[in-house]
């Protein structure tokens, strides 16, 4: 990692090829953020505010008092430090991961790639059920070789320092971690949010080592002159997601226009960090409004801290500026994603798709639509994402076993 990285475990420099990583947040990193937390400067609100103007302040107080008082980063730590990780210089850039190997008969290759404002810590629950089902009643046979890189300039992965670090340069990046750093001539994936454009990008410019895709939101078709008329179903989903872009995407366009303005108070106040991070956890996951019924204290914080320690949310949010400017290039009349493909929905309306609109532009062998879950589905519910990973791969391996 390089040098000026604060928060990260081992230290090497670039160009150093494939070397293992454990997390050990130094302990001065520790205590100015109790300091900080001590002196937060406290906002009003409005009588009976609640969520609607924003994160609740009665929400972010109690929220901020465990995280200075009960928090326990050291045990988080060990929680992440029962991986086995990496970082890899890939293409002149470093890039952290998980390699967690398959327990059963020739694992499934499969890189899971998480979105914003996830991590890899996202992947933690799910990553168990993959690489050794039959502990949990499943199929050895479904077994999984599990990778769960971080993406640029989130977490313990290196920070772009020069513009250019959009969507299709990571899709590269993958592509070569994958079968040239790791050697998997051929391989699975899945992703969610910004890892389903990845994983969508995967199996669009490298059909010939992507064995299928696994996807929670899939890619806007080719809409042009000679393409089909829009569904009913397809009109309607138009409508919702201009009707969500309206109320929800705000953070969004922050993001795309001019994130450092943003940053420079998020990288400073862990309590305004948090904030910014929390409503989301709320507004997009299956949480009815509580945030606390989908996920924890130390979940949440754990997350926030991911981006504390290593001053990655200017980083991470700069993704969206990037991928404005240097957007992944458009379906053209008649482009299809040719691998196969999976698909699963969760209640995140904002990515509810009707079928016919994939089948557009994707190979869709699998359609499921869940009844619970949404935007952070690992993290929520690794069982039912494990599940549909394993049944949707099953054909993949067979095909691959058939070819070698």
């Amino acid at each position: 990692m390089l040098p000026e990285k604060p928060g990260g475990g081992v230290q090497a420099a670039p160009g150093a090829g494939v070397r293992p990583f454990t997390v050990g947040v130094a302990e001065e990193v520790l205590r100015d953020l109790r300091e900080r937390l001590e002196r937060t400067r406290w906002l009003d609100e409005v009588e009976g505010a609640g969520w609607d103007y924003g994160t609740s302040l009665v929400y972010l107080r109690e929220l901020v008092t465990y995280w200075h008082a009960h928090f326990d980063w050291r045990a988080q730590e060990r929680v992440i430090n029962q991986f086995t990780q990496y970082i890899a210089t890939v293409d002149g850039f470093d890039i952290h991961f998980i390699h967690e190997r398959g327990k059963g008969p020739r694992p499934l290759p499969l890189v899971l790639t998480h979105g914003w404002p996830g991590s890899f810590f996202e992947m933690h629950k799910l990553i168990p059920l993959l690489t050794d089902p039959a502990r949990f009643g499943a199929d050895a046979a479904d077994a999984f070789d599990v990778i769960v890189p971080s993406l640029p300039g989130f977490g313990f992965s290196q920070r772009p320092r020069s513009a250019g670090m959009a969507r299709e340069r990571i899709v590269d990046l993958w592509a070569a971690l994958m079968s040239e750093t790791l050697g998997y001539a051929r391989f699975a994936a899945h992703g969610g949010d910004i890892g389903a454009s990845i994983t969508s990008g995967l199996g669009r410019r490298y059909p010939d080592r992507v064995l299928g895709i696994h996807l929670t939101a899939v890619a806007d078709p080719y809409l042009g002159p000679g393409a089909p008329e829009l569904s009913a179903a397809e009109r309607a989903f138009v409508t919702l997601r201009e009707r969500w872009e309206d109320d929800e995407g705000a953070y969004g366009h922050q993001q795309r226009t001019r994130p450092q303005t943003l940053a420079h108070g998020l990288n400073d106040s862990p309590a305004g960090l948090a904030s910014w991070i929390v409503e989301k956890f709320r507004a997009w996951s299956d949480c009815g409004g509580d945030v606390e019924r989908r996920f924890t204290k130390d979940e949440l914080l754990t997350t926030i801290m991911i981006y504390w320690v290593t001053q990655t949310i200017s980083s991470s949010i700069r993704l969206y500026y990037e991928s404005r400017h240097h957007p992944l290039p458009p379906f053209s009349a008649g482009e299809r994603i040719t691998v196969p493909c999976g698909v699963v929905l969760t209640t995140e309306a904002a990515d509810h798709a009707p079928r016919e609109w994939a089948e557009r532009t994707y190979n869709v062998q699998r359609w499921t639509e869940l009844s619970r879950g949404g935007h952070f589905l690992a993290l929520e519910e690794p069982e039912l994402l494990a599940e549909e990973l394993r049944a949707f791969f099953r054909p993949q391996r067979a095909l691959a076993r058939a070819r070698q």
